[in-house]
């Protein structure tokens, strides 16, 4: 069960909307009923009902039959608005573009989302062909260096959240002991999502979210082994991450753990 069903407080036909939006990725030409359906896991009667109050509201747009559904006009103004209103993303902006040229690896920030991680911004690298992520996707927490990352930044309240005494306890405690020992956190390779993906992260305190931020570099294995993960990119990132902390005024996510 899930706290759509568990909590009263939950305002279940509210939370499908939003899944709904949230279903869109930035590098999709529209959605049809049947693809939200598969993002989303929602009956298709009520995909009809929700994506047509959403395109009443502007935050859905439809051309009519057959057309596929496009995030509206009141979607992309709240995006402009939340972009505005998250200034440490603008502020790494430069830093971030210059990283992912000069290690040609795919650089961004990731959220956590439940047990998934968010890609809200990423940065491709000039002149280099690299793995293909775009804001809008998500990854598993577990098995993520994103994830692990911000788990080993987050305090003991807020994980029990997550997971009380499960496998994820032991892979918290991997990268808590990477960022003490090195700055810069990397999934262990038999934990890790995609074998098609090495990354490397360095949390972030964003105060507009109460947690951290994950900052990732990440590339195909071949182009991003763990020697260089460990070597180069790692320690880069941690700079460029630690730059922006002295910017902002922010102290380093861990310290913030208790």
């Amino acid at each position: 069960m899930n706290a759509q069903t568990t909590d009263r407080k939950f305002a279940n036909t509210l939370g499908r909307g939003l899944g709904i939006l949230r279903a869109f990725h930035a590098s999709d030409n529209g959605l049809t009923h049947a693809e939200i359906a598969a993002r989303t896991g929602l009956p298709k009667p009520t995909i009809s009902r929700l994506t047509y109050t959403l395109c009443e509201l502007g935050y859905l747009a439809h051309g009519g039959r057959n057309e596929r559904f496009r995030l509206g006009p009141a979607a992309v103004a709240l995006g402009s608005v939340a972009s505005l209103s998250n200034s440490f993303v603008d502020l790494a902006s430069d830093t971030m573009q210059r990283l992912a040229d000069e290690t040609r690896t795919l650089a961004l920030i990731a959220v956590r989302d439940g047990a998934r991680m968010l890609l809200v911004k990423t940065w491709r690298p000039s002149g280099a062909a690299t793995i293909w992520l775009d804001p809008g996707q998500r990854i598993p927490v577990y098995g993520s260096s994103s994830g692990l990352a911000v788990l080993a930044s987050l305090d003991t309240t807020k994980f029990a959240e997550i997971d009380d005494a499960g496998e994820m306890a032991q892979f918290r405690q991997e990268g808590y002991d990477q960022l003490i020992g090195q700055g810069f956190a990397m999934a262990p390779a038999p934990t890790r999502y995609a074998s098609t993906v090495n990354a490397v992260s360095v949390p972030y305190y964003a105060t507009e979210f109460g947690e951290a931020v994950a900052f990732t570099c990440g590339a195909l294995p071949r182009d991003l082994p763990d020697e260089r993960m460990v070597a180069e990119v790692g320690p880069a990132l941690r700079d460029a991450v630690r730059r922006l902390e002295h910017r902002t005024g922010h102290a380093p996510a861990l310290a913030r753990r208790g």
